[in-house]
């Protein structure tokens, strides 16, 4: 083919490229657009409602001594307390559990056991929350005949552990193999290049994935009705039924007084703060991690 056929070709296919395309073509494309952009609006609506009303009956009660006080004097200290403390313990177990199991699956996970750790892991993700409790009781507060703080961090942990363990592996398979490679030419051992080249470049998505399961563990409230239960004034210690936003919630909310209704609604933005800030937490990391 002689230079001048190369470039009449050329410049048959730019002429093609930058033509409008087809009427039918646009039309098409509106009309999909039109439904993506309505469908999501149908979607956002019902959110934007349940803010709306969680705004509008809660902002009324916001008043700056109930973070210092409990329950039995209309606070939700002591709630914020238990919830904080559940976590904690939640993130103590779950987390190195999840991640180690999760660098298992990723790095040395081609086995038989591998693929049955993974698939329990995942039948995990999806039981629901109130069986875990029910475990949990039997576990934990059935032996130790005392609902509790513990309990409830044991239970939350049973429903974090998941989400770290698939969110670990995931961060990990995205590690370009070739700094593996680099590694290993280096004279890393298979331990050094996993720990400290691989798992040090997932951090950001290990990161991510710790803080959603977090975000969901503090919304959770059937595990802890079974475990923690409610308490009203302050907790003596970790063995003792402890307070927490969601079962404050579960629990006030048919309650007749109209201070404690008004608390339910502040607890409610509270709480929906909460896991908004540790949502958009995990986005802000995860943006840092794409342009990084």
């Amino acid at each position: 083919m002689s230079g001048y056929q190369q470039s009449e070709i050329d410049t048959t296919l730019a002429a093609e490229l930058c033509s409008p395309l087809p009427t039918g073509r646009r039309i098409f494309t509106y009309i999909m657009n039109g439904l993506a952009f309505g469908f999501s609006g149908l979607a956002i609506v019902p959110l934007l409602s349940v803010l709306w009303e969680i705004l509008t009956r809660g902002l009324s009660g916001f008043n700056p001594t109930m973070f210092f006080t409990p329950v039995i004097d209309n606070g939700i200290a002591n709630a914020i307390l238990g919830t904080a403390t559940m976590v904690i313990i939640a993130s103590l177990i779950s987390i190195p559990a999840g991640v180690m199991t999760g660098i298992f699956l990723a790095e040395f996970g081609s086995n038989k056991a591998a693929k049955f750790v993974r698939f329990i892991t995942t039948i995990l993700t999806g039981v629901p929350s109130i069986v875990v409790g029910v475990f949990a009781y039997g576990v934990v507060v059935a032996i130790t005949k005392t609902f509790s703080a513990f309990a409830g961090g044991f239970a939350l942990s049973i429903i974090m552990l998941p989400v770290v363990v698939l969110t670990t592996e995931e961060a990990l398979k995205l590690i370009p193999n070739a700094q593996r490679l680099a590694s290993a030419a280096l004279g890393g051992t298979r331990f050094q290049t996993t720990f400290k080249v691989v798992v040090a470049a997932a951090i950001p998505g290990i990161t991510t994935g710790v803080l959603l399961a977090v975000a969901r563990a503090a919304g959770e409230t059937a595990p802890l009705v079974f475990t923690a239960l409610f308490s009203l004034d302050w907790s003596k210690d970790l063995f003792n039924p402890t307070a927490s936003l969601p079962v404050l919630i579960f629990n006030l909310y048919n309650d007749p007084s109209p201070e404690k209704n008004k608390l339910v609604w502040t607890t409610s933005i509270v709480l929906l703060s909460f896991v908004v800030c540790i949502s958009l937490l995990s986005r802000m990391i995860t943006n840092r991690r794409r342009t990084s």
